[in-house]
């Protein structure tokens, strides 16, 4: 899921964005679209930028994945050109947000009950 291919890239100057085409060769079901905008990201060296993924369509038949990507420089112009879109990130961001907590607390939560369950056992030793 590494490997990207760019299948354009334009420069559209009236909407002062970039336009990114990429295939995802071998990543058909398994690709998220967060994950697309890091890989993206990493790839063109867009850090600062405001990446916002327009579609991913799998192909029939076909093991890849083809994402349409637009590039901002301003986050203030991006959320005009597309409110309903960053509402959608939000809710995504947040879902993925209240899971890192839900493990971090499940984390937090196994070591003391592995704790717990010691303690007993050592007092009954010492009995």
């Amino acid at each position: 899921m590494s490997t990207i291919e760019t299948l354009s890239d334009v420069n559209n100057t009236f909407l002062s964005r970039r336009e990114l085409t990429c295939d995802f060769p071998g990543s058909s079901g398994k690709l998220k679209s967060m994950e697309a905008v890091d890989m993206v990201t990493k790839e063109f060296k867009l850090d600062g930028k405001v990446v916002i993924p327009m579609r991913l369509k799998t192909h029939v038949g076909m093991s890849k994945v083809t994402g349409t990507f637009y590039v901002y420089e301003d986050e203030g112009l991006a959320k005009k050109h597309n409110p309903t879109i960053f509402s959608r990130l939000e809710k995504t961001k947040a879902k993925i947000a209240e899971a890192e907590k839900a493990a971090e607390d499940a984390a937090a939560e196994a070591p003391a009950e592995d704790a717990a369950a010691e303690a007993p056992a050592e007092e009954e030793k010492t009995e």
